[in-house]
């Protein structure tokens, strides 16, 4: 095991702890924490009565197994040292209290990474959670990751993208929640006798976000026959170019939430709405992102460039073609952008062969999201309903909705003496299909999107060897 510096936020040199990966005691963790997983209900609680259920005194034996290993591992990092005491004392509790459903609460509130934001920091977490995109479960699970805070990241975090909540972050390794799509740590994902007034922190995984995008970005590009500006294939081929650009985004992205015109709860997943009104939401944030990064180009700002290509390529390649055809917001924001771009000419698909005229590709960009910051400013001035309809209309200008569907024929078509959130439930599962170039092009990626799966900053860069 070694010992490397990282460089906290100022750019002073720190000690890092020795790499928790390469300790005796973490693949101790991970086998004590793989075999209680199975045993564990959706709500993360263990039936003694069920089939296969082991003893409670199996289950206080695996249990002590992961204390002791985090006890084990917790001088290598002496700023989550009162998170790892929390957290022990946590997991005796589950224990000492039959199993029910647990309770990470106290530990929760000790894991406090936005506070200590230096590029390279490990951390080694474990909670009872579901991964977003990953196990809807809230099984038992371990992961060490490492911040990713470097000074120019920081430098535009404390000048002009204030976001003091947000850790952008990368996988050293991980149990078997996080082999799967998910690529975010968030606090509310986890199981709590009840939520905290406020979460203080909300991280995302970089490396994983830059290595699915790099995989389906190069087959997309050779399927489509697109040709690329050099400096852009070269940010493709490069893992640790492309974490730079989507921690950059990320950290636009998530800061966007609560800032604009905003006619309606930034987190609406408190709310029950169609599902375009997410795909809108996300859509704007990222554009926000996009936007900003167009300024930084200008600006001289390395990152400015990369942050463009990597959110048009991954809206448009990766989000349409991923996930289920079920109320999929993000893939309704990727099938708009690219179809706002085609419908103005910036996108052609002629011959077989995709091509973008990349000199217009930032300004018509940034014309949609004009589009959806005017359709947020006029929407405080209406009725949540009219500013659904309103939407709908925007997102229906560019893709057609499915031609059985009751909120294409307008308001006379709808039951109006129902609350609004009743109405959501004539929202067809898919309400804007694929067009028929996206169905080709799901069909051709869809190996390479499974295979992006649980995909590391390792895999990634052992595919391009």
């Amino acid at each position: 095991m070694t010992e490397i510096l990282v460089h906290d936020a100022t750019g002073g040199a720190i000690a890092a702890a020795q790499r928790v990966v390469e300790h005796p005691a973490w693949p101790a963790l991970k086998d004590a924490v793989e075999q209680i997983r199975p045993w564990q209900s959706k709500d993360g609680s263990i039936d003694f009565e069920a089939e296969d259920a082991p003893s409670p005194a199996a289950a206080e034996e695996a249990v002590g197994r992961v204390t002791a290993a985090v006890e084990e591992l917790s001088p290598l990092l002496p700023h989550d040292a009162a998170y790892h005491r929390a957290l022990v004392a946590d997991l005796r509790r589950w224990a000492a209290d039959g199993f029910g459903v647990p309770d990470f609460l106290d530990s929760l509130l000790a894991f406090q990474p936005a506070k200590s934001r230096a590029d390279g920091l490990q951390h080694l977490v474990v909670f009872a959670m579901y991964t977003q995109n990953g196990n809807p479960d809230r099984n038992l699970e371990a992961v060490v990751l490492r911040m990713v805070w470097p000074d120019w990241l920081a430098e535009l975090e404390a000048t002009r993208y204030d976001n003091p909540l947000f850790c952008g972050i990368t996988f050293e390794d991980f149990t078997s929640g996080y082999d799967t799509n998910s690529a975010v740590l968030f606090p509310e994902t986890i199981a709590v006798r009840e939520a905290p007034e406020r979460f203080s922190w909300g991280g995302i995984f970089c490396d994983r976000e830059a290595a699915r995008f790099r995989r389906v970005t190069e087959a997309s590009v050779d399927l489509l026959g697109l040709e690329l500006p050099d400096d852009i294939r070269a940010m493709i081929g490069d893992q640790q170019r492309c974490e730079q650009a989507f921690v950059l985004w990320d950290m636009v992205h998530d800061r966007t939430h609560s800032h604009g015109d905003l006619p309606f709860d930034p987190f609406m997943i408190k709310q029950r709405q169609p599902f375009w009104m997410y795909g809108l939401e996300e859509l704007r944030c990222d554009l926000t992102a996009f936007k900003e990064a167009v300024k930084l180009d200008a600006e001289g700002n390395a990152h400015g460039r990369d942050v463009q290509y990597a959110v048009l390529f991954d809206r448009m390649f990766r989000f349409p073609v991923t996930g289920e055809r079920v109320r999929n917001y993000d893939g309704l924001g990727g099938q708009l952008l690219f179809a706002y771009l085609h419908k103005h000419d910036v996108i052609r698909w002629t011959d077989n062969t995709l091509k973008i005229d990349w000199d217009r590709a930032p300004q018509v960009t940034n014309q949609l999201c004009a589009e959806i910051e005017k359709l947020y400013r006029d929407g405080i001035d209406r009725p949540k309903l009219v500013h659904w309809f309103a939407a709908y209309d925007l997102v229906s200008q560019y893709l057609s909705p499915h031609p059985g569907s009751t909120w294409a024929k307008g308001p006379d078509a709808l039951d109006l003496t129902l609350p609004p959130r009743k109405l959501v439930d004539d929202v067809l599962p898919d309400e804007f299909p694929l067009s028929m170039f996206y169905e080709a092009l799901a069909k051709k990626l869809k190996h390479v999107i499974a295979s992006t799966k649980g995909i590391t900053a390792a895999g990634a860069e052992q595919a391009a060897a």
